[in-house]
């Protein structure tokens, strides 16, 4: 054992002694490279030998040494510092992602515990867990509303669904010609809302329409380009959705809604109410985007334009869910929502600073048309 002993304190001898030789030959080097008594004793040796131009040599070699030890010194400085900033940015990603976790096992608990006091309250109130806790005519009608389209993943298209189910799509069989329909707008419009439009605009409009399904009216801001959408729909005896465009929109769902995953319940917007409603009858509607260029229109927007593309209305199709639910919308196609052909987009546009500038293929895909007069 004695022998063991000895033979295992000369090993770690050997190894410890190594690493401490690499230690002590890195220090040694940097102490050798940092001598300056050397290099100044090296200079002394041969200045009596340089002649004018070698100690101008001498200058730029010592010169050319030292800024490469500086950059040296540099690099490795500059190296360590991001090095600590790497470790100190995972320790706080850490200590996140511990708050995280912390603060959702305080949400589960404060769920946890509003169920159990519900659970109370229904008790308390000799409720089943179904019924309404409402005491009034009108509260009881809410409650019993709630209950039937609030487990629904689209509660408003259901609505819809409901109220519009016995509706008859009706052919207008309109033989008015084209100039009694813009003489008619125009009318309406002055009449009703007390905006009057010269009558060539009202043409140029009414030509958007009949090419295409998007039309871009720009121009100033106050000459009303959201007025003549708005009046557009009044006269379909509608009610207008304008989608006010926001700075933060950057995707479909802020134009269509989303999922969501915490409440199993789609967030609908007005305008997919619009667009839902619209399969329901034959009249023309009309999604309003008010400023549409507030955001890049191709984040938000690019897919109803890659659509409106499609020569066969049977591909109208835009995905709102991956799979098919109970109680989803009746005109669903197993989670997609089909574009009608009686929807127009009407976007307007003001030509400022605060705004984004729209692309080619955005007005490749659309009718603009613009609008520098003020409506009186």
């Amino acid at each position: 054992m004695n022998t063991f002993g000895r033979f295992l304190y000369e090993m770690l001898s050997i190894i410890f002694g190594g690493i401490a030789s690499i230690f002590k030959g890195i220090w040694n080097g940097l102490v050798s490279i940092f001598d300056i008594e050397k290099y100044t004793s090296l200079i002394n040796n041969y200045a009596e030998d340089f002649n004018g131009s070698e100690w101008v040599l001498v200058v730029l070699t010592v010169a050319i040494l030292v800024i490469i030890l500086g950059l040296i010194i540099f690099i490795i400085s500059y190296l360590v510092r991001k090095y600590i900033r790497f470790r100190k940015t995972l320790v706080e990603q850490e200590d996140l992602l511990d708050e995280v976790g912390d603060l959702n096992e305080k949400v589960e608990h404060l769920v946890k515990e509003n169920e159990r006091i519900l659970a109370m309250k229904v008790s308390q109130l000799g409720l089943k867990p179904g019924e309404s806790d409402t005491v009034t005519e009108e509260g009881n009608e809410e409650g019993e509303e709630q209950d039937e389209f609030g487990h629904l993943r689209f509660p408003q298209l259901s609505r819809i669904d409901r109220e519009l189910k016995s509706t008859n799509i009706v052919n207008f069989n309109n033989n008015q010609t084209l100039e009694q329909l813009v003489d008619d707008f125009r009318c309406f419009a002055a009449s009703k809302l007390h905006l009057y439009y010269d009558v060539s605009l009202l043409r140029v409009f009414f030509a958007g329409l009949a090419c295409g399904k998007m039309i871009i009216l720009q121009g100033i801001s106050g000459t009303g380009k959201t007025s003549l959408a708005y009046a557009w729909s009044k006269f379909n005896t509608l009610t207008p959705c304008v989608a006010s465009v926001q700075p933060s929109w950057r995707d479909r769902s802020d134009f269509f809604g989303y999922l969501n995953e915490f409440t199993k319940k789609f967030n609908e917007t007005d305008a997919l109410v619009e667009l839902y409603t619209a399969l329901y009858d034959d009249r023309i509607h009309t999604v309003i985007l008010d400023e549409m260029n507030l955001a890049r229109v191709e984040y938000y927007f690019a897919e109803v334009l890659s659509i409106l593309e499609m020569p066969s209305r049977a591909e109208w199709l835009v995905s709102l869910v991956t799979d098919k639910a109970e109680g989803d919308p009746v005109k669903f196609d197993n989670g997609k929502l089909r574009l009608g052909g009686n929807i127009w987009y009407i976007g307007t546009i003001n030509n400022d600073d605060s705004t984004f500038l729209v692309t080619d293929k955005v007005y490749d895909r659309a009718m603009p048309i613009d609008i520098n007069t003020k409506v009186l």
